[in-house]
């Protein structure tokens, strides 16, 4: 059942939101070669609690970190650890929140120092997937119109998609209806209405678009080894231009 929001309801989704787009800008400052995941993962965590939140992803369905932290080739899930960030790598850091009833839900994928070329422009071209599929986020077009936009973005610049991994909807549970595919036919699916809330999540390959899941039981990887990006952010539908809750500005203060 796809649960439509108030204009109350987007405005308290956009507050959680916002919230989570500030840790990102806060481990933006804190991502350099030598931290380690685990150390994100606390940041993080403290940060939620000292401005009123719950982490939303500690504890879900047995998940063991408030961030999921995936290097390299690993897509999503990825549980802080031990390890220490080093020059060349890239991060994917997707942070969840719970705020006064309603979650917010954002990732980002961090370069450590200056990686491969090829690794920049994988993330570019996620990047840019996102926001594409983003503008296709209007009443009267459908899911399916959002994942072709990313798709053919993605596979035009030589890129493959992800289909196991797909976005949501979002309000006062962290994953709702509908589902929110990077790929699919123009003019299928759910029909998008006024009230809707999305999470739009572009997940792209540098090779192939087949995954695999370790034996954590939570990290999913490329089946090839090659890197991988993401980029999230949460939007409602509404009359007009999609109304965009989450932002990448805090982080792209301190990178730019």
């Amino acid at each position: 059942m796809i649960l439509l929001k108030t204009d109350e309801e987007i405005e308290k989704l956009r507050v959680s939101n916002q919230l989570v787009s500030r840790i990102l800008g806060e481990l933006a400052r804190a991502i350099r070669p030598g931290v380690t995941t685990r150390s994100l993962d606390k940041l993080a965590e403290e940060y939620i609690r000292d401005h009123g939140g719950v982490p939303g992803f500690l504890g879900y369905n047995g998940f063991p970190a408030t961030l999921c932290t995936s290097l390299n080739d690993e897509v999503v899930h990825g549980i802080p650890s031990d390890y220490a960030l080093k020059e060349g790598d890239i991060i994917s850091v997707d942070c969840g929140v719970k705020l006064n009833g309603y979650f917010g839900d954002s990732a980002y994928t961090f370069a450590i120092g200056e990686p491969d070329p090829a690794w920049k422009a994988l993330m570019l071209t996620t990047r840019e997937s996102l926001f594409k599929g983003i503008e296709k986020a209007r009443i009267g077009n459908r899911v399916g119109d959002i994942g072709h936009t990313i798709q053919v973005h993605a596979e035009k610049a030589g890129y493959s998609v992800v289909r196991e991994m797909v976005g949501h909807g979002l309000g006062r549970n962290l994953h709702e209806e509908p589902e929110v595919p990077n790929f699919g036919r123009r003019g299928s699916g759910v029909k998008l209405k006024a009230g809707m809330v999305l999470c739009i999540e572009p997940m792209i390959n540098l090779g192939t678009r087949y995954i695999s899941q370790d034996t954590d039981g939570w990290t999913i990887r490329t089946r090839d080894g090659k890197p991988s990006a993401h980029y999230e952010l949460a939007i409602a539908v509404r009359r007009g231009e999609p109304d965009i809750l989450s932002t990448f500005k805090y982080i792209e203060d301190i990178l730019n």
